[in-house]
């Protein structure tokens, strides 16, 4: 509905310029008729013509981008409702079985020692629509939420490659997979990266993330909104040839236990059966 309204608008708007570039073009043809008074006049409705077609050009772009956008936003609407509708579904568990919380404290206690081993997932901190909105014209550019989020998502990819490299056993690694995790390994003992999730600049090769003028604009906004920091790191080692640029993330998601995830599947038998209540009710 909304693309079909956005749609009639544009036609609308079509419609008023080719009027006035009629008018125009009739305001064209009388130019043999007095030549020598309208050369600056008609010059200038020229150049007022050719902007006006540009800003047409660029209404479509928009409206199109908009259009596209919207399915995202109603995916990511009806995804926030089920979820919502769960959480009322798992309070009203814990309210029916009291139980729960004190059984939920004890597994928590036997599970955290094993926490802190290792560094635990890259974050996925995605960035909001105000965060973007607060960017300056020049450095938000063409960017979108998607396009944003969507590297943020790559970024996190090539940190957790990069972590399995530097945790795997030389055995398990092909040849050239072994070079690398030995570079990582050198880079993972500076005191800029260390304990961090990082990925140097030539992971970036995609899908959504790229070492071209897109990326570069990307990282520049994302340095500003303080989700990844930077840094250039000598190479410790003569047979390096990467390129020592690293990025890590600044901030980390506390994320859910596996312990908890696992206790809400055994103590919530129902939980199926729930979200297709909630699908049920959101639809």
């Amino acid at each position: 509905m909304e693309g079909a309204q956005a749609g009639s608008t544009l036609d609308s708007l079509i419609a008023s310029f080719q009027k006035r570039i009629g008018e125009l073009q009739e305001l064209i043809i009388a130019r043999n008729m007095y030549p020598a008074r309208s050369i600056s006049d008609l010059s200038a409705i020229d150049t007022a013509l050719s902007s006006m077609e540009l800003q047409v050009q660029s209404i479509k772009d928009r409206l199109r981008e908009e259009t596209e956008a919207i399915p995202k936003a109603k995916a990511t609407m009806l995804n926030s409702d089920l979820n919502r509708c769960l959480l009322q579904e798992n309070a009203k568990q814990y309210e029916h079985n009291p139980g729960l919380s004190s059984l939920k404290s004890d597994e928590e206690a036997v599970v955290l020692p094993k926490e802190k081993k290792g560094r635990g997932s890259p974050p996925l901190w995605h960035i909001t629509v105000e965060e973007l909105n607060s960017l300056s014209s020049y450095m938000r550019g063409r960017l979108t939420l998607e396009k944003v989020n969507a590297a943020i998502s790559d970024m996190a990819s090539y940190a957790e490659a990069n972590a399995h490299l530097i945790a795997a056993p030389k055995q398990k690694l092909a040849e050239n997979l072994w070079e690398k995790a030995l570079k990582l390994r050198d880079i993972v003992t500076a005191q800029a990266v260390k304990g961090k999730h990082f990925f140097l600049e030539t992971d970036m090769k995609g899908p959504s993330l790229k070492l071209d003028n897109t990326g570069k604009a990307i990282l520049t906004v994302l340095r500003h909104l303080g989700r990844i920091s930077e840094t250039r790191i000598g190479q410790n080692r003569p047979a390096a040839t990467i390129d020592r640029r690293v990025y890590w993330f600044l901030r980390l998601f506390r994320l859910n236990r596996p312990s908890e995830k696992a206790q809400n599947q055994t103590m919530l038998p129902s939980e199926s059966g729930a979200r297709r209540r909630c699908r049920d009710f959101v639809g």
